[in-house]
């Protein structure tokens, strides 16, 4: 009798959907907004979201535009209300008034995309929508604080808790691997093959994040190839012909590509977690890996030398400027000026070794004229590093990398 009941109450709740989706088609886009933020039944929310979900599906872009005004300046907060009721708590601090106030310093639109989530395979599509928004926040800066409400909703619905580490390999759906070839943003997968020679090897491995309610996106990916001794060139990690080895006989494990999957996750930190969490796994399964490194790109040098007085470098020079840019070449505010330095010493990492010719890729040329650099995870050393970095801006670094770095700044000096 329950699967009967159950079919019952669907066919009549897939009516009643319909019915209400009829009623609503001739609303303007602000008029169904206003049903959704007004709704208190259940059926009835479901299907505003969805008719709205749709509506902005076929939107063109300047209809997103009016859309995000809308949201914008439209569901905002009342500062006058934010005040008074904090004063009103201020005076007389208690459930209350404490209720009052944090009610008014939400803006409406924060439930708007909470009630939205509501349907089955919305989080995607809000992923989506805010990845329209960061497309258009340049020419529309008053956009800023909707997309601060959008971080902050994602901050809590994609954290650390939600998220499910999956291995990725070659026996995996074919549809997620369509998407590791089309998301990789480190070193290009220019083929099928290509991307079965990252995954089936016996030394090779990849692990994704993944959220329940996307559960055949990636949101962040890792490659890792195990080896002996730490690589110092990508040209020879990802050979045709290599010769492949056994897990078991690997004492390193190399993260060579870290590819965030989502843009319109953008700002939304998984690569610590995700790094974390596959050192820790990988050191359980596999006790003889003692060194965990990664062979990372170095985006920023070229850019950063052209602004420098450093001049220009031959090839014997580029192991030495590479060292140098790392440890020395700062923003404003005296974080690294390169990004992949900031995120794995953010980490906790330290800079390990860098390496000449190590990415003779047209990119790599044009990035750092073919330099890379190992980051280094010693798991003894994660948490002081990190309180290092974070605390006192300080690049850790091995002796190595300071004596070259030393030598590329005497020379300056000498020139």
């Amino acid at each position: 009798m329950s699967y009967f009941s159950g079919l019952i109450s669907t066919v009549f709740e897939r009516r009643y959907r319909k019915a209400l989706s009829d009623e609503v088609d001739g609303r303007t886009t602000s008029e169904l907004c206003e049903a959704l933020l007004s709704s208190h039944g259940e059926v009835s929310g479901t299907t505003l979201a969805r008719n709205l979900l749709d509506r902005y599906a076929a939107m063109g872009s300047d209809e997103k535009t009016e859309f995000f005004k809308f949201m914008t300046h439209e569901l905002e907060i009342d500062p006058a209300d934010v005040i008074s009721t904090l004063n009103a708590y201020k005076d007389k601090p208690g459930k209350g008034t404490y209720r009052a106030f944090a009610a008014a310093c939400e803006p409406q639109r924060q439930e708007l995309a909470r009630r939205l989530n509501q349907v089955p395979g919305a989080t995607g599509q809000l992923v989506q929508m805010r990845k329209d928004l960061l497309g258009l926040m340049k020419e529309h800066p008053d956009f800023e604080p909707l997309d601060v409400d959008f971080r902050h909703l994602f901050a809590s619905w994609f954290n650390r808790g939600f998220l499910v580490l999956r291995p990725i390999d070659w026996g995996s759906p074919a549809e997620i691997l369509e998407k590791i070839i089309a998301y990789e943003a480190v070193h290009e997968i220019d083929s099928w093959d290509d991307l079965r020679r990252r995954l089936k090897p016996t030394d090779r491995r990849c692990f994704g994040f993944f959220h329940p309610s996307m559960a055949d996106e990636p949101l962040i990916f890792v490659e890792v190839a195990f080896t002996k001794g730490v690589p110092s060139s990508v040209q020879d990690l990802l050979a045709d012909e290599r010769d492949e080895i056994r897990a078991e006989d690997a004492d390193t494990a190399v993260f060579y590509s870290i590819s965030n999957c989502q843009s319109g996750l953008a700002g939304i930190s998984f690569g610590n977690s995700l790094i974390k969490q596959v050192v820790s796994d990988l050191s359980k399964d596999l006790q003889n890996l003692s060194t965990f490194v990664t062979l990372s790109p170095i985006p920023g040098m070229n850019k950063w030398l052209g602004g420098t007085q450093l001049g220009a470098a031959t090839a014997a020079d580029n192991q030495a400027l590479a060292a140098h840019y790392l440890l020395e070449g700062k923003r404003s505010d005296g974080m690294p000026y390169d990004p992949v330095a900031r995120f794995h010493l953010g980490n906790g990492a330290m800079v390990h070794a860098v390496h000449a010719e190590a990415d003779v890729s047209p990119n790599g040329r044009k990035q750092s004229n073919g330099a890379m650099v190992n980051y280094l995870y010693d798991l003894t050393q994660i948490s002081q590093n990190h309180e290092q970095f974070v605390g006192e801006k300080t690049v850790v670094a091995s002796a190595a990398v300071k004596a070259l770095s030393r030598s590329i700044a005497a020379k300056s000096q000498g020139d």
